[in-house]
């Protein structure tokens, strides 16, 4: 593609672009650090990690405890300097979070326990992960000037499960100078279809050296085309842009020129400034087997509406997607076809008439056919916080559906009021179970198999377990937390002396929602890999 003709205005422009960052930039993807999430796009260069800013795999051998004693090394920093480890969106006061939870923990462990957690976690374990992500806390007393390596894990995780609009705003309380920050804001931007102010930030800021791809989108979201196509051409000609970023770039800024071709391949690492420029050219990339941050891009309102729905059931799963965003996309119109998600959407439709016109037959009726439809789905907890409370004073006499009314109730953030409210005549012994956990009342509770020997066990310790107390004595409470939600995790598929340890340790620190919460969903939902 040749072109011709340009005034000395979009030659200044281009040159203007082109002295945006170093050549080197486009050496981003090879030095790229080791806790950088391998979709992000090499939008600006990014220095080589040096052995410090390297968040290490796990150690195996490595004890919970140190086996010696140092002095730890002072270090002093202008006050100016941001302390990214410092940035958090929830205070103290919200929390109920210590400012210095972290204590003596190192930052590399800290974000080896974080960027290690699974993707899915049980529902309790995720909103106490993402609290501690999101809390104002003091930076670990290892940290040293200018580590980011604490923060940096605190955003990944968010932007692995989707929670882009709260990466979003810990990235925009962070600034915009770090490299590293800016990279993960643009991608986020990206996605949530908000570039524009960073397409500006990139001009004004040189030191950030922006890659050639990102150079040619920024300059054409701006109304510079031809600037863009001289900086496509520069690329092209320095090597510094490889044959698929020259086929989609073309089609970005002239995809007139290509009617008629077959569409380009999609690449096996899509990243957000790929998939937003293939859906500029009118080629939107399905989401559903990206990574899940993608799925927010699903959500908006130029999307078909299935795509939406399913893109908030994948975010909800996680806590990325509120209960009532999906309930909203689930009632916006009547199901157009059968199977899947269209037999959600018409499932739960009839609930809520149903729990809305008192009808106990209908009630019945759509109680048995919500919980296989949410069930499959995995999202239980979302819908039991929309409807449970609701159930208190709907509770309905077939067996079957009081035990799907108990179920939902108890995962509901009502749970100890349904608990109190539901009939103490005729309970069986799960029944009796759930709702002394619900109530904090479990000294003379009965367990009737093994998940439930290992809750009652852990509710009605008195002790905190040994191979958590020893990041407790060694003021590291903050990671102790951490390593409880991965006991737990891992307890849940069959370890169950960690899920009675984990919620041994909840209670006795004072986390008692969280543990009552963690110990309900472990018996209820059942989950097994």
């Amino acid at each position: 593609m040749a072109v011709s003709g340009f005034n000395k205005t979009a030659i200044a422009s281009a040159v203007f672009a082109l002295t945006m960052g170093p050549v080197q930039a486009q050496t981003a993807q090879s030095s790229a650090p080791m806790s950088a999430i391998g979709w992000l796009s090499d939008s600006v260069a990014l220095p080589p990690p040096s052995i410090d800013s390297v968040v290490l795999p796990p150690d195996p051998n490595e004890p919970d405890t140190a086996t010696g004693a140092s002095v730890a090394q002072v270090t002093m920093s202008l006050l100016e300097t941001p302390v990214l480890d410092a940035v958090g969106l929830l205070s103290s006061a919200t929390t109920g979070f210590s400012r210095d939870l972290w204590g003596q923990s190192r930052p590399d462990d800290l974000a080896r326990r974080i960027t290690g957690m699974p993707l899915y976690l049980y529902p309790a374990m995720q909103d106490l992960l993402n609290t501690l992500l999101l809390a104002e806390l003091n930076p670990p007393k290892g940290a040293r000037t200018g580590d980011d390596r604490l923060f940096m894990a605190r955003v990944d995780r968010l932007l692995s499960i989707g929670a882009l609009d709260q990466a979003e705003a810990l990235l925009n309380r962070a600034g915009s100078t770090n490299p590293r920050v800016f990279r993960r804001g643009f991608d986020t931007a990206l996605l949530l279809g908000s570039e524009d102010r960073f397409c500006e930030i990139l001009k004004s800021s040189p030191d950030l050296s922006p890659t050639f791809p990102a150079r040619v989108f920024c300059l054409a979201r701006s109304g510079e085309w031809e600037a863009a196509v001289l900086t496509l051409e520069t690329g092209r000609a320095l090597g510094y842009i490889s044959d698929f970023e020259d086929a989609l770039l073309a089609r970005f800024l002239d995809p007139e020129l290509f009617e008629g071709e077959p569409p380009l391949r999609w690449p096996p690492d899509l990243t957000p400034l790929t998939f937003r420029m293939f859906e500029a050219i009118g080629e939107h990339i399905p989401t559903g087997n990206l990574p899940l941050a993608f799925a927010q891009a699903d959500l908006r309102s130029n999307i078909g509406w299935k795509a939406r729905a399913e893109a908030a059931e994948r975010l909800a799963r996680v806590g990325a997607a509120t209960p009532n965003q999906l309930l909203g996309l689930y009632t916006e119109r009547r199901p157009a076809a059968s199977g899947g998600i269209w037999d959600r959407m018409l499932t739960v439709r009839r609930f809520e008439q149903s729990l809305n016109s008192g009808n106990e037959a209908a009630l019945t009726a759509s109680l048995n056919s919500l919980w296989p439809q949410i069930e499959d789905a995995a999202l239980e907890v979302p819908f039991a916080r929309l409807f449970g409370e609701r159930l208190i004073s709907n509770i309905p006499q077939d067996p079957a559906a009081r035990t799907v009314a108990l179920s939902l109730g108890l995962l509901s953030a009502s749970n100890e009021a349904f608990a109190a409210s539901w009939p103490t005549r005729g309970r069986n012994p799960k029944e009796a179970l759930l709702t002394a956990i619900a109530l904090g009342n479990t000294e003379t509770a009965s367990a009737y198999n093994a998940t439930s020997r290992a809750v009652v066990e852990g509710l009605n310790a008195r002790e905190i377990p040994v191979r958590l107390k020893s990041l407790m004595d060694s003021d590291r409470m903050g990671e102790a937390i951490l390593r409880a939600i991965s006991l737990y995790e891992s307890g849940t598929h069959g370890n169950l002396d960690e899920v009675a340890d984990a919620l041994a340790f909840f209670r006795q620190i004072g986390l008692e929602r969280v543990a009552r919460q963690a110990a309900l969903e472990v018996l209820i939902l059942e989950r097994r890999g």
